[in-house]
Order: structure tokens, then C-alpha cells, then sequence
């Protein structure tokens, strides 16, 4: 599936066990164990170095439908909007949810957390049609506003630290002398992973659910609009310097977040984010939360995903250049 052209690759078969008793433990025993299948299904000859992949688990919550540990260049994220948006779809379509109409729920465990899908269903006289999806976010919450840190090559950088499910640097582009609608694609993804390595190093994460969330998943630059007036385009960077296609639905709750925290947003009220494709992710402020310290608010995104194909993959032996590889510039 895509959404927003950001791709979604569901694992429906052949995958061994994920074992574990949460799902933080499936997702380190996938990178301990399994991660040679991560680089076979995202990297070529099957996938490419922008790829994102889904692997469906046995959940651990009371209340999970599905559980799922997304795949991704670099490893394995704790938070997907795009791909829970597609999963909606794909849970009601396979018949894992029984679909009702107008709404049905789908409750999917990721490794942030639950977080509820409500999938559009129509009644068609060959069955149900799955639609739109909005989903609510795991408690969303500004980090840093205003942090600074030096950026080898562009000097002093003043950026916000949002958590959506992951955190992400976000700041607007034309601070780093970047426009998002002319700047050539190498110099945003190549000054994006400077911000995302510089503020790795410089700035201690936590989180407190687990320490295992509390890692910068990547740099959001955007055109420095808030999306009330009119869609603010943003450009995701994220894992090994991956451009998001979508406008990331973690992110968009991570900006959400930010945005709150300021004063720039109030509750109820909507924002629409734009990314690279042109794709649009309505978002609003459901309620306010806590979690832990922070002062944390509930986030609903809403998009559209689409089927794209399926595939069977296979490997043959001896064959080392089909366990995967990256050429990329």
C-alpha cells in the first residue's frame, strides 16, 4: 500500500515468530534476531533505500485488534502514522475488524503504544468499501522549544523537540536557508541529517513510558506555517537520511504538539500539513493529557491510503547480493 506515496509493505506471510512478552521486546528481538529480513524485504533488489515495511505481531494489549513493528532503512520505529492509516484499511478489508458502517475502530498496537483507527466504510452491493482513516495519537508532547545546538557547516541552529509517538527535530527551513519548494532534494536531506546527528549528540531523550522510545527518529523542516490559514508544507528526514513521501503522520502529531505548546493551536481546532507529493494530512487537538511531566495532549490525523500490488519474494542460495544492499548517491 502507499499513503501519500510513502510506501507501506505488509508482511502477510512466511515471517518467523517475533518472540517476546511486549511488544518492545519483539521489536528488539526483530533487530537482534531477524534483522537480516528487514534488509532482504526493504533494500534492493526487492526495495529500495526510501522503503517501509510492516510486520504484523501477536499483541500483548487486552485491547489490540493487531500489533504491528514497522521496518525501515535503518532499523525499526516506534510510530507510524502513514502505516497506520494503510492498516486500517488493510484490517477491515482482510476481515481482521468486522466493518461497520458509517466508522469501524481498529485498535493497533505499536511500540509507542495503542492507538485507534477509525476507517470510513461504505455498504456497496458487492460488500463494504474502506475510505478515509483518522487515527488518535499516543499522548503527544513538546520536549524543548527553543533548543540550540551547533551544526558542523551552518553554525547555531534554534529548533523545537516534538513527540508524536517518536521525537523530531522541527524547525522552519528557511532558518538553514532552505525553501521547500525550490531547494534542490539533496541539500534538504543532506542538512536535515546534519540537524538530526547534531542534535543526537547534544541532547539526552527521555521518555517516560520506556527509555527504549526515547531516540530522535529525524529532522521535520518546515515553510514555517502552522496549517490553519493554509496547508503548511513539511519535509520529513528521518532513520538513515530516508525522505518521508507522506507528511508523516508521527510528525504531524509531533508539530501538532509544538504548535500547542506555543499557543499557536487550541483544541478542536484543525491544521492541514502538506508534503513533498502534494498528499495532505488533516490534524486537530483533541484534549489535553499528561504524560509524565510533560504536559501532553491527544492528537487526531486524518489521510487516505491506497493498494499498490502484492508480491511474493524469494531468495535462492547462495545468493549474497539478494540478502540486500543499497547503491544510492
Amino acid at each position: 500500500m502507499h499513503t501519500g506515496g510513502e510506501p507501506v509493505r505488509i508482511v502477510t506471510g512466511g515471517y518467523p515468530p517475533v518472540l517476546g512478552d511486549t511488544i518492545l521486546d519483539k521489536r528488539r528481538y526483530a533487530r537482534e534476531r531477524l534483522d537480516h529480513l528487514r534488509k532482504m524485504l526493504i533494500f534492493e533488489p526487492r526495495g529500495h533505500h526510501d522503503m517501509y515495511g510492516v510486520i504484523p505481531v501477536e499483541p500483548d494489549h487486552p485491547d489490540a485488534d493487531l500489533a504491528v513493528l514497522f521496518m525501515h532503512n535503518e532499523g525499526y520505529s516506534t510510530m507510524c502514522g502513514h502505516a497506520v492509516i494503510a492498516l486500517g484499511r488493510y484490517a477491515v478489508d482482510t476481515g481482521i475488524v468486522a466493518p461497520t458502517v458509517p466508522l469501524t475502530a481498529v485498535d493497533i498496537q505499536c511500540p509507542c503504544g495503542l492507538v485507534r483507527a477509525m476507517v470510513e466504510v461504505a455498504r456497496t452491493p458487492a460488500g463494504f468499501r474502506s475510505g478515509s482513516v483518522t487515527f488518535e495519537s499516543v499522548p503527544s508532547f513538546a520536549f524543548a522549544l527553543d533548543a540550540e545546538t551547533q551544526v558542523p557547516g551552518i553554525g547555531n541552529v534554534r529548533f523545537d523537540i516534538g513527540y508524536g509517538g517518536a521525537f523530531y527535530a522541527i524547525l522552519p527551513a528557511g532558518s538553514v536557508g532552505l525553501d521547500l519548494s525550490s531547494s534542490p532534494l539533496r541539500d534538504i536531506v543532506e542538512i536535515s541529517d546534519r540537524i538530526a546527528k547534531a542534535v543526537q549528540a547534544a541532547i539526552d531523550l527521555d521518555h517516560p513510558d520506556d527509555p527504549d522510545l526515547a531516540f530522535l527518529y529525524g529532522t521535520i523542516l518546515t515553510d514555517g506555517g502552522t496549517g490553519k490559514d493554509a496547508p503548511s508544507t513539511n519535509v520529513c528526514v528521518f532513520a538513515e537520511r530516508e525522505v518521508d513521501r507522506s507528511p508523516t503522520g508521527s510528525g504531524v502529531s509531533a508539530r501538532m504538539a509544538t504548535q500547542r505548546a506555543r499557543g499557536e493551536v487550541a483544541i478542536e481546532e484543525q491544521c492541514l500539513f502538506r508534503s513533498m507529493t502534494g498528499s495532505v494530512f488533516r490534524a486537530r487537538v483533541l484534549r489535553p493529557e499528561k504524560a509524565g511531566r510533560f504536559d501532553a495532549a491527544r492528537i487526531e490525523v486524518a489521510g487516505r491510503a491506497f493498494y499498490s500490488g502484492t508480491s511474493t519474494f524469494t531468495i535462492e542460495e547462495n545468493d549474497e547480493i539478494g540478502r540486500g544492499f543499497v547503491l544510492r548517491p
